[in-house]
């Protein structure tokens, strides 16, 4: 049997790996030590040609299948990994045949939840893991994906200005629809509360998360969460013909969310008494398309947020309100923005994301302004930040210490 290799484009130094080598035998100078989080199936990081890229050994009508739907939900915008390529028809050099690979693209600077242990997972932590993957699931739910294995294990999270944002990982049992059912929605739902829960009673009874941490109690919370998400995407709201403004109200808690409304069904009583909307087209991204459009910086929503905040708190600084928002937004860009993130030192930047690293000082100025009662320029928060702080600080872009593969879990079914 030939090697069959299916990528979206071509990319030869695949053929320089060790297919004939079963995945959890592959020499160590091939891997890239990164951590990993607990999968039913063998997974390996390896770099290749300067990017790294995560191996799934699976079974090959599996992979493919897999692989289609990571790429249908990209083609829709939806937080998931990149899915690279499918590698089938390995045979070991005796001639047995071995499982197929899945090929994705490594999500620079996310970590698996259970990495953050070496970090301590408080319950504050945990909440804020919980609401990052509701949002993944109320954005994979209204494009009609039925996940069918929702869990934090199946996820990634990368840091974004004090939250979490959360990307789908696995989507082996996922099934993508026009659209689902209230059934459907709560299926997943349950399924999301149970694996939350096992998964947080494994970590405490491992002595790995805090034990005021009620598994049961922050398990609900994504059920909360979601409803609440859902609600104020989806829910049809009615009010007199006065009361017009509540239009943009609606509109404005939307992008306070992070959503955008592409349009809005809005239609009026007989009588021209009453309104009634519904959004229609709901895009998540408001902050990161906007600062996008401004100064070409491609960041996690919150992340975004926080910079717009910052950009107009420097337009009003500089009284030019009046000016033209891209011109101010590239004076920002050049005069505030580039010079923190390059304070650090070369060596140190691969700790944390620009855009959270910019975050990040601008909470320490806070403190700093806090502590001395006076306010502190910008430049100066950011040497005290990179001198005092970020040494200390974990590397994002690979955690060492705990290998999470190998910690204690109760086996899933």
């Amino acid at each position: 049997m030939a090697l069959d290799i299916t990528t979206a484009r071509p990319w030869p130094a695949l053929l320089d790996l060790p297919w004939r080598l079963p995945l959890e035998e592959w020499p160590e100078d091939r891997l890239a030590a990164l951590p990993r989080g607990i999968s039913r199936h063998v997974v390996r990081f390896v770099r290749l040609e300067g990017r790294v890229v995560a191996i799934k050994e699976i079974k090959d009508d599996i992979a493919r299948r897999e692989y289609a739907m990571l790429r249908m939900l990209r083609r829709l915008d939806q937080p998931a990994v990149e899915p690279i390529g499918v590698v089938s028809g390995r045979l070991t050099r005796d001639g047995e045949p071995l499982d197929a690979c899945l090929l994705t693209r490594h999500l620079q600077f996310s970590l698996p939840y259970r990495a953050m242990l070496s970090q301590s997972l408080r319950p504050e932590t945990a909440t804020r893991l919980i609401d990052a993957l509701a949002v993944l699931l109320v954005r994979l739910h209204l494009v009609g994906f039925w996940w069918g294995d929702v869990s934090l294990s199946n996820a990634l999270f990368k840091r974004s200005a004090g939250e979490f944002s959360a990307y789908l990982v696995d989507a082996e049992t996922g099934e993508l629809q026009d659209r689902l059912s209230n059934g459907q929605r709560e299926h997943d739902l349950d399924i999301a509360r149970v694996n939350i829960a096992g998964e947080l009673m494994d970590l405490q009874a491992g002595g790995y998360v805090d034990e005021d941490l009620d598994p049961i109690e922050v398990s609900d919370r994504i059920i909360q969460r979601y409803t609440v998400l859902w609600t104020e995407l989806t829910e049809v709201e009615r009010f007199d013909l006065g009361e017009r403004w509540r239009v943009d109200e609606r509109i404005r808690r939307l992008n306070a969310l992070g959503f955008d409304v592409g349009e809005l069904d809005i239609t009026t009583d007989f009588d021209g008494a009453t309104i009634q909307i519904q959004p229609k087209i709901v895009d998540a991204g408001h902050h990161s398309r906007r600062l996008l459009r401004l100064t070409g910086l491609d960041v996690e929503d919150n992340q975004a947020r926080r910079l717009l905040n910052d950009l107009d708190s420097y337009r009003a600084a500089h009284d030019r309100q009046n000016d033209d928002e891209e011109q101010v937004a590239h004076d920002w860009l050049m005069q505030v923005y580039e010079p923190v993130t390059r304070t650090a030192p070369p060596e140190m930047r691969r700790k944390i994301e620009p855009a959270e690293l910019f975050h990040e000082v601008l909470e320490h100025r806070w403190y700093m302004s806090e502590a001395a009662k006076r306010d502190f320029p910008i430049e100066e928060a950011a040497r005290d930040y990179i001198a005092k702080v970020l040494p200390s600080k974990p590397d994002d872009s690979a955690v060492v210490g705990v290998d999470t593969a190998e910690m204690p879990v109760r086996a899933r079914t």
